[in-house]
């Protein structure tokens, strides 16, 4: 990968920009990519600059190294910090991966290692996790005498059902890739070497496609699973409805019946 623009310089996180895609990496291989206070202020700044970036249409995170996607919280960080900065930690990580998860635009997490607790929470967050066949998988909180804190209580469930869910929570215990995709955590498994080279090209295939209709997609998606079967069917037809109004759906339709390819303009 050959960088077209490096737009931000952050501490703990590198920000490239090759195209259409942006490439965030969490940048601390010494301690395993582990979350901390800052490096979770690097990743809101990261994603905000791709969220808000119009020639940016989908993210790849990953972690710097071959060891680590991300190792999980910062434990030294986390073992003098109070109740009340606890809580503050653990809401700050949720809003970043509120933000990961809603950016509107598609989030591949290319798991090149470990991901626990605070890093199996960021990959839940993104929208497709592709994982290299050393990942290992786990939210190990308990053992430290925590509840998982960054999302995995509630994302963690409607990934792979309850009971696998709190299996995984209450026993701590680490899974490898082949295990995380038999339950439904990880997408794919891919080499190592082909990581990358897989995230981009899934996040090509979804480029192919209308980028209004891809954002809405997300929406339906993301505000239906937080809401009632009957209303998550009206928020569908609504964007149905707003999807037919545009430019890009008289383009595709007009395309499928012309048998080309179509020219969406994302309007």
């Amino acid at each position: 990968m050959t960088s077209e623009t490096a737009a931000l310089t952050l501490e703990n996180v590198l920000y490239e920009k090759e195209g259409a895609i942006a490439y965030v990496t969490v940048n601390r291989p010494k301690v395993l990519n582990a979350l901390n206070k800052a490096t979770l202020m690097n990743l809101r700044t990261a994603f905000e600059e791709g969220r808000d970036d119009p020639a940016v249409r989908g993210v790849i995170l990953t972690g710097a190294g071959d060891k680590a996607f991300i190792a999980g919280a910062d434990i030294s960080e986390l073992a003098s910090a109070t109740a009340v900065e606890a809580e503050t930690f653990s809401r700050n990580g949720q809003a970043v991966f509120d933000l990961i998860e809603n950016l509107g635009k598609p989030v591949i997490a290319a798991v090149n290692g470990f991901a626990l607790g605070g890093g199996c929470e960021t990959a839940m967050a993104c929208t497709i996790r592709v994982a290299s066949e050393d990942a290992k998988f786990g939210q190990p909180e308990v053992k430290l005498g925590l509840v998982p804190g960054g999302g995995a209580t509630q994302r963690m469930p409607r990934l792979v059902g309850k009971g696998r869910a709190l299996q995984l929570i209450l026993t701590g215990e680490v899974i490898n890739a082949l295990e995380a995709y038999r339950i439904g955590l990880v997408n794919e498994v891919v080499p190592a070497a082909d990581l990358i080279t897989r995230s981009e090209a899934i996040l090509e295939q979804i480029f192919s496609n209308a980028p209004v209709a891809v954002r809405l997609s997300l929406e339906a998606v993301n505000r239906g699973l937080e809401t009632s079967q009957a209303v998550g069917l009206s928020l569908e037809a609504s964007l149905f409805g707003l999807c037919a109004g545009t430019e890009d759906k008289k383009e595709g339709t007009r395309a499928f019946l012309e048998k080309r390819t179509p020219r969406f303009v994302g309007q």
